[in-house]
């Protein structure tokens, strides 16, 4: 019987970024005096890589912080952008909000982590206002030398 090979899986967005990522994002916080955080890492297909949620942080903000990276992942810009853009279609970010089990938050603290012109992965943030969430998340990216993708609405 010939023996078998063993192949590792190519991961864009490895642990130990996640966990950079992670720190910065809760080292920005922290300097800025905010409300306790938690923040999730995703991969491109929307698989948690890692989470952090600081003492204090309220019980749902995983899902919450989960669901603004989940919701950049899903249409593909960060969840400022997807808030903003659909601004009174009320009928479809309900069909969004469905079609993804409610796992899309569209407010401002999900942002892409883009690696040689790919989202590579996403960022979510819940805790503090959502700008400063939105605030952490780019910090962290940039700390673990990505680039947020941040854009402005149209």
């Amino acid at each position: 019987m010939p023996k078998s090979e063993v192949f590792s899986l190519h991961t864009p967005l490895p642990l130990a970024r996640a966990r950079q990522i992670i720190q910065a994002a809760l080292g920005r916080g922290r300097e800025r005096a905010f409300m306790p955080l938690t923040v999730v890492v995703l991969d491109s297909g929307g698989h948690m890589i890692a989470m952090e949620r600081e003492d204090g942080a309220g019980v749902v903000r995983q899902q919450v912080a989960a669901g603004k990276a989940w919701g950049a992942l899903g249409i593909g810009v960060g969840s400022r952008t997807v808030g903003a853009r659909n601004q009174g279609r009320d009928a479809f970010m309900a069909g969004v909000a469905a079609a993804s089990d409610g796992q899309f938050i569209p407010v401002p603290g999900g942002v892409l982590v883009i690696e040689n012109g790919e989202a590579i992965g996403a960022v979510g943030v819940s805790g503090d206002t959502s700008d400063a969430d939105e605030e952490c998340a780019i910090a962290g990216i940039e700390a673990a030398g990505y680039r947020a993708g941040v854009d402005t609405p149209d």
